[in-house]
């Protein structure tokens, strides 16, 4: 399996949580490191020829990739009259384009195995949006039509494709939230915490999973409640 953008963070943690299972796991991150235990390799998937020789790279390491997990992402967050061009292409580029790159790339070897899971990393901002975050919550959003047009594409071949929607997570990205601001997002979680990467992890690990076979097209929130009805 392969998790794209797992050198920390979520993407860190589902690809310890496969590894601990006994799968051969994959990572890439623009920096090519990974934790320990992973096949670490260098991507950036703004960039389809990076996206390629990755995917070449895992082939010959470990053989085709019948679970993709699609996590990289970025955020450039300001408000819409001071978002420039670049802050809209870059993370709509990261983010969904990306997804579209290496879903792709992936698929060829799910289409000739007749099997596969294709797992997208989504945003509770993308269901309900946020101020301050057009960019994100549109390229989160881009995933779930994205995904569910796989699902209608690619099910007949035994190929799933669904979306994690997490919430507010422990990771770097929310460890430079003021404590003002981390107590105002915990007033609006039914379940009054932020989640742990692992809550994350243990959800693509079961649409991966074998339970899962009859899931596909589907946006599982994990989001403590957040999003709920959106």
């Amino acid at each position: 399996m392969m998790v794209v953008g797992g050198s920390r963070g979520i993407g860190a943690e589902v690809a310890r949580q496969f590894a601990a299972q006994g799968d051969r796991v994959a990572v890439t991150s623009r920096s090519g490191a990974a934790p320990e235990g992973t096949f670490g390799v260098a991507c950036d998937v703004t960039d389809a020829e990076q996206v390629d020789v990755a995917f070449k790279a895992v082939e010959e390491h470990q053989g085709p990739v019948e679970v993709l997990v699609a996590n990289a992402g970025i955020t450039r967050d300001t408000l819409l009259l001071r978002m420039s061009e670049e802050d809209f292409a870059s993370v709509l580029d990261t983010n969904l384009v990306g997804a579209y790159r290496v879903a792709k790339r992936a698929s060829r070897g799910m289409l000739r195995a007749r099997r596969g899971r294709l797992i997208f990393i989504g945003s509770a901002v993308g269901l309900a949006g946020e101020a301050g975050q057009a960019n994100y919550a549109a390229s989160k959003a881009g995933l779930v039509g994205f995904a569910r047009s796989l699902a209608r594409e690619l099910g007949s071949r035994g190929i799933t494709s669904n979306v994690v929607a997490p919430g507010l997570t422990e990771t770097d990205m929310t460890a430079v939230l003021t404590d003002d601001r981390r107590a105002e997002i915990v007033r609006q979680i039914p379940l009054g915490r932020i989640a742990r990467p692992a809550e994350i992890a243990s959800t693509a690990r079961f649409l991966a999973s074998d339970d899962a076979a009859y899931i596909t097209g589907a946006v599982v929130p994990v989001d403590g409640g957040v999003a709920m009805g959106h």
